[in-house]
């Protein structure tokens, strides 16, 4: 049995789960989030709680159980607090700002960068070395941040580029590290 598939969602007040064959939705304060889910997984509303279960122990349904479990365990989440990915720019001269609601990023192109955010996806550039990417959506806010990172993967050598807070780059000595 899968430790993470066993474990109740207790649903917070404020939030309404309605359930239609294999589609759940999720309202909250935050909005609301729709996903279609395996049709052999089962998904039981109790009074404040949810929980997910298996119909059998072949090997489909055993890798289904804890994911189904955490996709709506993350909705859950996510309209009652939302999910956050911060990203830092380095290098010299590299630079974030908004226009609008664009995310304008000059790093070290000859022209600059815009993306512009998905439905549900909010930028916020506190100063212009920082990015903050917010949504509900889980998937949506990793996919736009891994999104705005290839714009400007992190180098192994001097470590310039967009990087995830945190994230550690591993450095290489260079030529100048090999000599007797």
């Amino acid at each position: 049995m899968s430790r993470i598939g066993r474990k109740p969602i207790t649903i917070p007040s404020g939030v309404n789960i309605t359930l239609d064959n294999t589609l759940i939705t999720v309202k909250g304060p935050k909005g609301t989030l729709s996903r279609e889910l395996h049709r052999d997984m089962k998904v039981v509303i109790a009074e404040n709680e949810i929980s997910v279960e298996r119909p059998s122990d072949n090997k489909l349904h055993r890798s289904l159980h804890g994911t189904t479990r955490s996709v709506v365990n993350n909705m859950v989440s996510g309209v009652t607090e939302g999910f956050v990915k911060n990203l830092d720019l380095v290098g010299v001269g590299y630079r974030a700002n908004k226009t609008g609601n664009k995310l304008v990023l000059n790093v070290g192109y000859s022209h600059p960068v815009e993306i512009e955010p998905e439905s549900g996806i909010e930028f916020e550039v506190p100063s212009n070395t920082k990015i903050i990417v917010k949504g509900i959506d889980k998937e949506l806010v990793g996919a736009t941040a891994a999104k705005i990172r290839s714009v400007r993967e992190p180098e192994p050598y001097k470590g310039k580029g967009i990087k995830y807070e945190g994230e550690r780059i591993i450095r290489k000595e260079g030529k100048a590290g090999k000599k007797k």
